[in-house]
């Protein structure tokens, strides 16, 4: 039965307006990026069509001998660019990579330790709506009242008084570095395992801009598509000791058959990371999530933490603009031609859906080529719209000047 030969225009439409979208907006929502054109090829290639349950050299189906050297050279790859011991390839995403761990290492009920997700923490650290919280016994630390830092020794007394299984490192909307070595020593204290979620800086980690926990931490787990500049997908590095425990957890535990296409594009991706390039390319987006902070501050607005040391900055709408909230932010940002999202702050008197704060991010901007002058320039337009954000005047203006930057520093012409 031949395939159709007629083009699905419908679907490919909305695709080529995406494409658009892309390269004439300013895109600085922090967990995204521009994955190049050799990842997208190895994640839209033949290895889709391959049913792979199982491990290299372990399958439950034959004419998997190709697919298994792509899931080696992945893991082989991944191990070298971070020091690991152990990787495993196959999460469909972070979200799926830490569950894999909580399975591997935890029993139900076990008591656990995340940063709060409304102090910049993730959703599988905890939250009550997530299955993380649901099926685990959180208790959440917090980032201090003074500077709005991870609060050690809040970190250090919990740990003391609950004696958590395990304690989890790592942020989604913090913009500050994250010690592993304090982490650690808390760890050995009380006798809990010690994850580190890198999802959002594993790029930043693999390119030297941050400190590389994993000699500190028993797990690391990171997403392959944000600073790291992979496919959309997770994986886990851990000590060998708990090697066979994680591999068992995500398959057969956790997830069926692995998307080879997908595991194919991290290899592609880890190769790159591991270039010399790359470690220029880390640098710069700090030094533009620096830049663009400094920028916004001139401007008026409030820097949670006073700053960044990493990829993305929280800026705290209330002292700009007491009535403007994060979801109306975000919504006259996008008219304008700039995308971020909505954030809370600590302590945020709004919903988690409306929110007094917006969360920023330099790591496709910097991948397009934009340095600190673009940064200000970009600091220039936020600002001008949320002055008049319901000046639709001054939003198409804004939406011209963008488009104008964005002309000089297109991510996929042609």
């Amino acid at each position: 039965m031949p395939w159709p030969t007629d083009r699905d225009t419908e679907l490919f439409d909305v695709i080529d307006r995406e494409v658009e979208r892309q390269n004439t907006g300013i895109q600085l929502i922090a967990s995204e990026n521009f994955t190049s054109p050799a990842v997208m090829e190895a994640t839209g290639s033949v290895l889709t069509n391959k049913y792979s349950e199982g491990y290299p050299g372990k399958r439950y189906y034959g004419g998997n001998e190709f697919v298994d050297e792509a899931e080696d050279l992945a893991r082989t790859r991944v191990c070298a660019l971070f020091g690991a011991d152990h990787a495993n390839v196959q999460p469909h995403s972070g979200a799926n990579a830490n569950l894999g761990v909580f399975l591997a290492l935890l029993e139900q009920g076990d008591k656990v330790m995340g940063l709060s997700l409304d102090h910049g923490g993730h959703l599988t650290h905890g939250s009550p709506v997530n299955i993380s919280g649901r099926f685990y016994d959180f208790i959440s630390y917090q980032v201090t009242e003074r500077d709005e830092r991870i609060d050690m020794d809040q970190v250090r007394d919990l740990a003391r008084e609950h004696r958590p299984k395990m304690i989890i490192a790592g942020a989604t909307a913090y913009p500050r570095t994250i010690d592993p070595a304090p982490f650690r020593e808390i760890c050995d204290e009380v006798g809990a395992y010690f994850l580190f979620d890198a999802a959002h800086i594993a790029g930043l980690i693999a390119g030297g801009a941050h400190p590389n926990p994993v000699p500190y931490a028993d797990v690391v787990t990171f997403t392959t598509h944000k600073t790291l500049r992979g496919p959309r997908g997770g994986c886990i590095l851990s000590k060998a000791e708990h090697a066979a425990a994680i591999d068992k957890a995500i398959f057969p535990g956790l997830q069926g058959g692995p998307l080879e296409h997908a595991v194919a594009g991290k290899a592609v991706a880890f190769r790159e990371a591991s270039q010399p390039e790359f470690k220029a390319y880390a640098a710069q987006i700090v030094a533009n999530a620096r830049a663009l902070a400094a920028a916004l501050g001139e401007q008026g607005f409030r820097l949670v933490s006073g700053g960044t040391d990493n990829h993305l900055l929280l800026i705290d709408l209330q002292g700009f603009d007491a009535e403007l909230t994060g979801k109306d932010a975000q919504i006259a940002l996008d008219l304008a031609g700039i995308t971020l999202n909505k954030n809370t702050v600590p302590n945020d008197p709004r919903s988690p859906f409306v929110t007094s704060g917006l969360r920023i991010g330099t790591p496709s901007v910097t991948t397009q080529g934009m340095q600190e002058p673009e940064m200000a320039q970009i600091a220039e337009f936020i600002t001008r719209v949320l002055r008049n954000p319901s000046d639709e005047a001054s939003l198409a203006a804004v939406r011209s000047d963008v488009a104008t930057l964005c002309s000089k520093f297109t991510p996929y012409p042609g």
